[in-house]
């Protein structure tokens, strides 16, 4: 984060984009509130050429946050409460009233899987045991479900981790296979329309969103279909425009290119979503994050991949490849070591062998691609939100060090 104060400081207008790896620290939301301060300090809210601007992960991920697809929060702009759950029950809203305390994260679904507080787990997409910290920990903590529901359009590790019970896979449909076409939100709060893609559906799949109201119909057929009467994902667009007043409009997109821009091409012109309508500085304690002697700070970082999916071994912006790990020169020379010697990284979680790759990259610290390195990074490290720090201690050993010792070698 000083990075930024450094680069734009003395600009006078810019806008601050950061990803994911900004918020991926047991600090991460300071990270972001220290950015929001240097914003706010330079007045750069609200106007033209400047702003603040969160690169999601992937496509699906803004709209997908922003219609429920977290534990705390129903819609956009509806948490989880008593007073909401009541709204919702209402005949204008959904009839029925949804549960009124907040979900678990992933980190906590493992944590609580692992204490065997849970008994079934349904999960669409996703892939903990490559996506979360310590992939042995994920392993038995996933093991002690009695039954597991995974539903996705392609296999992963998570999958085939055996259950207590019983596991159940249920292929489905990419959304551009669903009936009536689907649609994405972008960065820049943008909500654009794909058509559905006709031509043969893959052996007896369904839509994503059709599987579980299946199963509803199966279990109370009466309540189901009252609350679930939806025929295509058109139906749940005239759904989403009734309840959620800020994607009012979503209703209307019917052809490819169709699209709206919630909010205007800015946010906070007038004013801040706040009781007084200003903008307001957060005190910031900065992080006691300490290498000592002897070790290396470890940053994980992403190459040529999908989420957990890795398309290939190399990547084509930097050229390295996975089992790379990017060191500066300073170190390299120091511990005597050169491009391609192999190493051995360690901590208490794990090790990882790898090879050298001097870089442009700041003496002390390493970066290696995710998640190979999960293996080193502790869980239980969690920002206040519930995102995992991917970040980690280590030491670094030469390859030729272990074999000797092993050789009984001084």
């Amino acid at each position: 984060m000083f990075h930024f104060a450094e680069v734009f400081g003395k600009a006078r207008s810019a806008i601050i984009v950061w990803s994911m790896g900004i918020t991926q620290h047991s600090f991460g939301s300071d990270n972001v509130r220290a950015i929001v301060n240097l914003q706010l300090a330079r007045g750069n809210v609200g106007r033209e050429h400047t702003g603040l601007m969160p690169i999601r992960g992937h496509s699906g991920v803004q709209g997908g946050a922003e219609m429920g697809a977290m534990p705390g929060a129903y819609v956009m702009g509806s948490g989880v409460s008593e007073a909401n759950a009541r709204k919702f029950a209402g005949a204008d809203f959904w009839g029925f009233e949804p549960p009124s305390w907040q979900g678990l994260s992933a980190a906590h679904m493992i944590f609580a899987a692992g204490r065997g507080e849970i008994d079934a787990l349904w999960q669409t997409g996703g892939n903990f045991k490559h996506t979360l910290p310590e992939p042995d920990l994920v392993h038995e903590a996933l093991a002690k479900i009695k039954l597991r529901v995974h539903q996705d359009i392609v296999l992963n590790p998570t999958m085939l981790v055996e259950p207590a019970d019983t596991v159940v896979l249920l292929p489905t449909r990419t959304r551009y296979e669903q009936r009536g076409g689907g649609t994405e939100t972008s960065t820049e709060r943008r909500v654009i329309y794909s058509p559905e893609i006709p031509g043969p559906r893959p052996g007896e799949t369904k839509d994503e969103w059709e599987i579980p109201v299946v199963v509803a119909r199966k279990l109370d057929p009466a309540r189901a279909n009252k609350a679930f009467a939806w025929r295509d994902t058109q139906d749940i667009r005239d759904e989403i425009d009734r309840v959620c007043p800020t994607y009012r409009g979503i209703s209307q997109l019917r052809k490819k290119g169709d699209n709206f821009q919630y909010g205007g091409a800015r946010l906070l012109v007038d004013s801040f979503l706040t009781p007084d309508g200003l903008g307001h500085f957060s005190a910031v304690e900065l992080p006691e994050a300490r290498v000592l002697d002897g070790q290396f700070y470890l940053s994980t970082r992403r190459g040529k991949q999908f989420n957990s999916i890795v398309h290939s071994d190399d990547d084509p912006i930097t050229g390295a490849h996975r089992d790379d790990v990017m060191m500066s020169s300073e170190d390299a020379a120091r511990l005597g070591l050169a491009n391609g010697d192999p190493i051995t990284l360690r901590n208490q979680s794990g090790q990882f062998r790898g090879r050298v790759r001097i870089d442009r990259i700041k003496p002390g610290c390493l970066q290696a691609h995710w998640p190979e390195v999960n293996v080193l990074i502790p869980s239980g490290r969690l920002d206040p939100s519930g995102v995992p720090d991917y970040n980690a201690m280590v030491e670094v050993v030469a390859n030729k060090c272990l074999a000797g010792a092993v050789a009984g070698e001084p």
